[in-house]
């Protein structure tokens, strides 16, 4: 299959990111990263989580981080929230775009670490969501199956256990009376490979032909890019990705600790633009929102890019 000719990157470092840190970043300047990336020209920012604060007290002031931002028209500012009293804390505040978004996952054992939900439960329990969702008048848009490819508690997740979260999907849309426009394939902890990549993509338009495929990738083990490589070859066209590589999941259950962030943001754009492939991004104010979020953290993150620099060519205006 051909490369796309153009993909769409949704942003998920200063939710990824600030909510595996230790907690007491700044408001102010949790929003002036969240403000350069709008202004890098990212279109849909996730910027906070309506989680327990007692479970990720890092994230306690979403309701004011969203407050502090200036918004630019356009872009979609949006937060995540895995239960009822997250998504009401999300709905009373004004400034947060609110996405119709549904949540699956392939381990039973990750499900139950990450909700107090095994997968079929937790599966079930969309229904109501997507009911709860058209009651606010919002369209679903988009679902994720998390664990997709392996998990840190039960090892590698056969096509088997994934084909069975997606026909679980393909029959709610139709007990449900929808059309699911994105389905993401999450690599949550980083298991997945190159090969592992194309073969579940595969698998994925084979039981869900009209949901356009995206990927959330981490970079846990060091093959996250490639991933992404494999994912453009087959024509993939939307990924989420982290600034600087912030971010990870701290309750993925490794001896290490959490999984490492997302795919770098501005590495996935030079990867796309070296390839011929537009973002819509302006790279080199992307590179500045990353060594921005490096200031703020205040050690060396994980972005290649944002330490090497841009080749020379490309300074030039010249691309491979």
């Amino acid at each position: 299959m051909a490369l796309p000719a153009r993909v769409e990157i949704h942003e998920e470092g200063p939710r990824e990111g600030f909510q595996i840190e230790r907690p007491g970043f700044s408001i102010a300047d949790r929003a002036s990263l969240v403000e350069a990336l709008a202004d890098a020209g990212l279109r849909h920012i996730q910027v906070a989580s309506f989680v327990n604060p007692k479970r990720v007290p890092q994230m306690a002031d979403a309701a004011e981080l969203f407050a502090a931002i200036r918004k630019r028209p356009g872009v979609r500012y949006t937060g995540l929230w895995l239960n009822e009293q997250g998504f009401e804390r999300a709905s009373a505040t004004a400034p947060v775009d609110l996405t119709g978004t549904l949540f699956f996952y392939a381990s039973d054992a990750f499900s139950r670490q990450n909700n107090g939900k095994g997968m079929r439960e937790l599966a079930e329990s969309q229904r109501g969501w997507v009911r709860r969702y058209r009651e606010h008048g919002l369209q679903i848009e988009s679902a994720y199956v998390m664990t997709a490819f392996g998990c840190n508690y039960e090892g590698e997740i056969s096509e088997e256990r994934l084909a069975e979260a997606l026909r679980f999907i393909a029959a709610l849309q139709r007990e449900e009376s929808f059309r699911l426009p994105a389905l993401y394939l999450a690599d949550t902890v980083g298991h997945a490979n190159p090969r592992s990549v194309r073969r579940r993509i595969d698998l994925a338009r084979e039981i869900l032909p009209h949901a356009r495929i995206g990927l959330h990738l981490h970079d846990t083990r060091g093959l996250g890019m490639a991933n992404a490589f494999a994912a453009l070859e087959m024509g993939v066209d939307l990924f989420d990705a982290s600034v600087a590589g912030l971010g990870g999941c701290p309750f993925c259950g490794s001896e290490h600790g959490g999984a490492a962030g997302n795919i770098c943001t501005e590495d996935l754009v030079f990867l796309c633009e070296q390839l011929g492939i537009e973002t819509g991004l302006d790279l080199p104010k992307l590179l500045d929102a990353a060594r921005l979020a490096e200031r703020i953290i205040g050690r060396r993150l994980e972005g290649k890019l944002m330490h090497s620099g841009l080749p020379l060519t490309v300074r030039e205006g010249v691309t491979a």
